[in-house]
């Protein structure tokens, strides 16, 4: 591989708190080692499009606290297809780029690993960006904390009206593949139940344990729902505990997008720093289709085949022990 020169960052897919700090190391990182950086706008459609543009290191002062991403993102059909890829390819030829660093989930980097293969002269680092902490090859992904944190807080505050009118609420949080978000959540919040993708609960099961909580005089009770639960939305499950569970009044809150915004934490902060500056010393190192993660408090390289074909990202087993545990 020729040697670097200009590199393009950019990020794609759903929005994760820590981008913005990850942006700034790759651009002042790059630029310390004498390399060029252009921003791409919109993810991979802004490849498509040509929407780019040269970055220098006060492009990125004062977004450490910001939420989203100054880049923007986007989901992008196009890039899908031969035609949309080639496009991309030819518009950061023409540019003169030769790395290009994408900050994202699975489905970032199904799409960069196969331009990757497509167009082995452009090097391409991941970095992994989402809130649903579900890939492998990093303990913690950009955004989780933050979105953990933002729903702890939500919880608390539900839990002071549940108390004060002897209500059950049911809560959803993201997570349609994984369960990360909700099981920390609802350990943190003391949560009297937590569905969860990767666990089957039975609806009988859930109703058995509400009413042994009313019995044992619990004021209230919080039931956290991952969005993926094998039982469908958080309404259908209320529905179906209102019937059997008579001394509660039921409501049902959705978080929703409420969990991708806000300042990322201090952790995000930090993580999102180390991953940017290790994406563009990996890259300056002649690597390629790798993804950059933290294991074990250290950056540590995964391919990005193995981070999509591993991406069955398992739940910590004491974890799920103390949600049976600590809910009595």
């Amino acid at each position: 591989m020729q040697k670097l020169s200009k590199i393009a960052v950019l990020t794609s897919g759903g929005d994760a708190p820590g981008m913005n700090p990850c942006i700034r190391a790759v651009v002042r990182t790059a630029l310390y080692n004498g390399l060029q950086v252009v921003g791409v706008r919109q993810g991979y459609q802004g490849l498509i499009d040509n929407n780019m543009y040269d970055m220098n290191n006060r492009s990125v002062s004062n977004i450490l606290n910001l939420g989203g991403t100054i880049l923007k993102t986007a989901r992008c059909l196009p890039f899908r297809t031969e035609e949309g890829m080639e496009l991309a390819y030819k518009n950061l030829k023409a540019r003169g780029i030769d790395g290009l660093v994408v900050i994202g989930g699975d489905g970032t980097f199904t799409g960069a690993l196969r331009f990757s293969k497509k167009f082995p002269d452009i090097a391409v680092i991941g970095v992994p960006g989402t809130i649903d902490n579900d890939l492998y090859g990093s303990t913690y992904t950009l955004g989780f904390d933050t979105a953990t944190n933002t729903v702890i807080e939500a919880i608390d505050k539900i839990r002071d009206t549940a108390d004060a009118h002897d209500r059950l609420f049911f809560i959803e949080v993201m997570g349609r593949d994984s369960g990360a978000i909700a099981l920390r959540a609802g350990i943190s919040c003391g949560a009297e139940a937590i569905l969860l993708p990767e666990k089957e609960t039975a609806i009988e099961e859930l109703i058995v344990s509400l009413k042994a909580g009313h019995y044992n005089k619990k004021s209230s009770s919080i039931v956290i729902v991952a969005e993926g639960d094998k039982h469908g939305g958080v309404y259908d499950i209320a529905k179906a505990v209102e019937k059997e569970v008579k001394n509660y009044d039921i409501k049902v809150t959705i978080l929703g997008h409420l969990q991708r915004g806000g300042s990322p934490s201090s952790f995000d902060r930090i993580l999102g720093s180390r991953l940017g500056f290790a994406a563009v010393n990996a890259m300056i190192a002649g690597k390629t289709q790798q993804m950059v993660g933290l294991q074990a408090n250290n950056i540590v390289l995964t391919s990005l085949e193995e981070a999509l074909n591993q991406h069955e990202f398992k739940l910590e087993e004491d974890l799920m022990q103390m949600m049976e545990i600590l809910s009595i």
